[in-house]
């Protein structure tokens, strides 16, 4: 268990989000507050060649939705993928991230 220790709090999902029906497809991932631009929302995916496209989604990474005009973006940091505002997002905005940018989620 000692390989543990140096391993942060996991929390599924931040605390100035959550998961509802969405008006794209489906359930989404909303803001429950404003949240600045620049913001870093947390790790939506974890390297891991056994699963499809080599990532295994997080909660985070189970919820947000398409857009031609995303509010996010998805960043590479080493073995993980986290998603971070581009925008300002208000209070009962959905998270989108444009899909056509990553392999990854293209072909879920």
């Amino acid at each position: 268990m000692n390989k543990f220790k140096n391993i942060k709090e996991f929390k599924p999902l931040p605390s100035f989000l959550t998961i509802k029906k969405s008006g794209i497809h489906g359930l989404g991932l909303f803001a429950t507050e404003k949240t600045n631009k620049g913001t870093e929302l947390g790790i939506s995916h974890i390297k891991d060649d056994r699963f499809l496209h080599g990532y295994i989604r997080t909660p985070l990474g189970g919820f947000f939705n398409h857009s031609e005009t995303p509010n996010c973006e998805a960043i590479y940091d080493n073995d993980f993928i986290k998603l971070r505002t581009l925008t300002v997002v208000n209070s009962n905005d959905e998270i989108t991230v444009n899909y056509k940018l990553h392999d990854w989620i293209q072909g879920s």
